[in-house]
């Protein structure tokens, strides 16, 4: 797993495996799934992470 954060952009991506990615799909707003050919769970990209991951947290 790799958990990466761009700070210019405001966007925090997990990459779950190596998998080559076949789709993407936001399931909730703000929120992306990539999955692999067979639909397992590649990667999940957190638009605006720090807003939404802070108001989390109080």
């Amino acid at each position: 797993m790799k958990v990466k954060y761009d700070r210019e952009v405001d966007i925090l991506y997990i990459r779950l495996t190596d998998n080559v990615i076949d789709e993407s799909d936001e399931t909730h707003a703000g929120t992306i799934i990539d999955y692999d050919v067979d639909g397992a769970v590649v990667g999940i990209e957190v638009l605006n992470a720090s807003r939404r991951i802070l108001s989390q947290l109080n």
